[in-house]
């Protein structure tokens, strides 16, 4: 009953969240509401599900302790708490810290006007010409940053660099496909990556060298197609302009001081772990503090104005999209519970037996991603499948660390959003700056989008099937 119950709860969730905009409620909002209802009628049950699912470790956490003269409902209630959401939450928050240290960074790039460097130096003229520039900038970008903030960025450069509306629409799908192709192989480059990079699924270099292909085939598909309804040269440009936020005007020397520091902080943070093997939330965090104690020494070193406190990093912090943060927090939690309570790895079994290839379940996990959020997908797919044992063999090794469910995962589930505009958040995003209406996304973008996705998967099976086994 209270498997049923959870289930129930989840699923309208679910499309409390999917369903946002006719809803008019705002999917944070319904992610934590989903989260926290779901914890508590876990817990208020969990004596009817512990002794089933986790017999051996309930045993062993109530044995010598006051909890053995309790009754079975106040021992699995003390597990759920003590054991169970203290250890969800540890691994959660690791994604949150990494998310909130990144988000930072970029916004301390942002206020400063240094992305300004990158659109700056974009001249092109031919219409196709800019097409490739602009998503080629994407890509690389995307893969640094994130594909939402990569999104913003060019999308805001668009309206210096085209006047046409209709012309505009089809570079905003395109930077659309190009972020989210960008992303899915950078352990940076979106959440989804990051979801799976900290929690060891897979490693940074490992997730380059095999998603990198697959995500530039994806990309060049859509982008040799819809290159073809782009004529003739743009008139007059409009150079960019800094931020408009921006209330202190920054000189172009420190641009590209916080520019420089701020991109390669980023990708120190791989390095970091490479070396270390610390979490990778340590990594950020120290570069937030190196980047901190720079920017305070700058400032303090001049006689600066108030209005250049909004530079600083405690303004900053201000600016970052907490409500994103408080999403991941409230889905991330959901999806803990269905692998408490043994859902997910049901699911898994019967993925197992009836469907048994990571190929063709990673392909319709990335089709479902379109139209429904990729996180949680991911923390589901995560749930299901644990990570396997190194000397894991036949199918159970495909779920090694840097296995190819999981590097497979990154490009599906990454990838996969950008065939509807509604299934990512950079597509989102465009959809909402340009005013880019979800039929004509559908007619023009949708099969460019779905044919790119499915030659990059199979440029990555032809990698694991062909290739992989003759580096090993």
């Amino acid at each position: 009953m209270v498997i049923t119950s959870l289930i129930v709860i989840f699923v309208i969730g679910y499309l409390a969240i999917a369903l946002e905009h006719p809803l008019k409620i705002d999917k944070t909002a319904s992610a934590l509401l989903l989260g926290m209802v779901m914890w508590i009628v876990y817990a208020l049950g969990a004596d009817s599900i512990l002794p089933i699912i986790n017999p051996d470790q309930l045993k062993a956490y109530i044995d010598g302790t006051p909890l053995a003269q309790e009754s079975l409902f106040n021992q699995s209630l003390a597990y759920v708490i003590n054991v169970q959401i203290v250890e969800n939450l540890g691994e959660i928050t690791q994604t949150l810290l990494f998310l909130i240290g990144a988000m930072t960074i970029v916004e301390l790039v942002d206020v400063h006007g240094g992305f300004c460097i990158i659109t700056n130096n974009i001249k092109a003229r031919d219409k196709k010409t800019l097409l490739w520039v602009l998503c080629g900038t994407t890509f690389i970008l995307s893969a640094v940053l994130d594909n939402l903030t990569t999104t913003i960025v060019m999308v805001m450069l668009l309206r210096k660099l085209v006047s046409s509306q209709r012309d505009r629409w089809l570079y905003a799908g395109m930077i659309v496909i190009a972020a989210n192709t960008g992303g899915a192989w950078s352990p940076i480059g979106d959440v989804t990556t990051i979801m799976l990079w900290v929690k060891g699924n897979v490693t940074a270099p490992a997730l380059i060298e095999f998603v990198s292909l697959p995500s530039i085939v994806a990309l060049i598909v859509p982008l040799v197609i819809v290159s073809r309804q782009l004529r003739g040269k743009l008139g007059e440009m409009t150079p960019p302009s800094s931020p408009s936020n921006a209330v202190y005007t920054c000189t172009h020397r420190e641009q590209i001081t916080l520019f420089t520091l701020g991109i390669c902080g980023l990708i120190f943070v791989p390095v970091f772990k490479t070396f270390t093997h610390l979490p990778p939330f340590i990594g950020m965090l120290l570069v937030l503090g190196m980047l901190w104690v720079f920017t305070e020494c700058f400032y303090n070193g001049k006689k600066m104005l108030d209005r250049a406190k909004e530079h600083r990093i405690p303004r900053v912090i201000s600016r970052i999209d907490m409500p994103s943060i408080l999403f991941f927090l409230g889905i991330l939690m959901a999806v803990a519970v269905l692998q408490a309570t043994g859902v997910l790895a049901s699911l898994a079994a019967w993925l197992d037996t009836n469907v048994h290839s990571v190929y063709i379940i990673n392909i319709l996990l990335g089709v479902l991603s379109s139209i429904v959020d990729n996180v949680p997908l991911v923390a589901a797919a995560m749930g299901m499948y644990p990570i396997a044992d190194a000397t894991a063999t036949g199918y159970a090794a495909h779920f090694v660390v840097d296995g190819c469910f999981w590097e497979f995962l990154s490009y599906c589930a990454g990838v996969g959003g950008s065939i509807l505009i509604i299934g990512s958040a950079a597509g989102v995003i465009a959809m909402g700056l340009e005013k880019i209406s979800f039929g004509w996304y559908l007619k023009k973008f949708s099969l460019p989008a779905l044919l790119g996705y499915l030659a990059g998967a199979g440029v990555y099976i032809i990698e694991v099937e062909l290739i992989k086994p003759l580096l090993m």
